[in-house]
């Protein structure tokens, strides 16, 4: 059962403050003040997860949680994982799809997020791009590009590299990436097998 800190009552009351202040200031104001807000407190609920917490709200009444982090060292980026990859979800970061491996676990973990915020950085990644994963118990695990596709959404698809028993992130976002207009039925994916070694176990960042 997830609980609430007074740390993050407190942030969310802020939260609520800020969309007041700024309210009068246009909305592409508030859009940006509250996906920056909202990336801190997300990036504190993954602490608190750290440090044995489970399914820790960002705020009172997100319905979503941290699940994982990915570290992208060639382009220098990390974002947190949440659960869930809906709509409402994806507008604060990428998101596991329900159904796919757990994030660290063995299988086929699909994450998505959107080309223009959080996925920005799929169209630089390249073949044998390191991606690491950090999971809840603070470890993480290496791995590394194995190949991309464009994919209709509404057909499936594996990679055919992809073999029984192995890990696999699958990281996907929208196609065409410089697309004027949302949506669309085309995905573009980046395929991460898991590298045969030991996990490396860091402190968290």
């Amino acid at each position: 059962m997830s609980r609430v800190s007074g740390r993050q009552v407190a942030a969310a009351l802020t939260l609520l403050l800020a969309a007041v202040g700024l309210f009068h200031l246009g909305g592409g104001a508030w859009i940006y003040a509250k996906a920056a807000l909202a990336k801190t407190l997300i990036a504190d609920a993954w602490d608190e997860t750290l440090k044995g917490g489970v399914n820790i709200r960002p705020w009172p009444w997100a319905d979503t949680w941290p699940v994982a982090k990915l570290d992208f060292p060639t382009r220098g980026k990390q974002t947190t994982v949440l659960a869930g990859a809906n709509g409402a979800t994806l507008a604060f970061g990428p998101g596991h799809l329900d159904g796919t491996a757990a994030p660290g676990n063995p299988g086929m973990t699909l994450i998505a997020g959107h080309r223009d915020t959080s996925f920005t950085l799929l169209g630089d990644l390249t073949l044998d791009d390191p991606v690491r994963l950090q999971t809840a118990d603070g470890g993480w695990q290496d791995y590394r590009v194995t190949g991309t596709a464009v994919v209709d959404a509404s057909n499936p698809w594996t990679p055919q590299s992809f073999e029984p028993g192995g890990s696999m992130l699958t990281l996907m976002t929208c196609w065409p990436l410089d697309a004027i207009v949302a949506g669309g039925p085309m995905r573009y994916l980046v395929f991460a097998e898991r590298e045969r070694r030991a996990d490396i176990r860091l402190s968290a960042r």
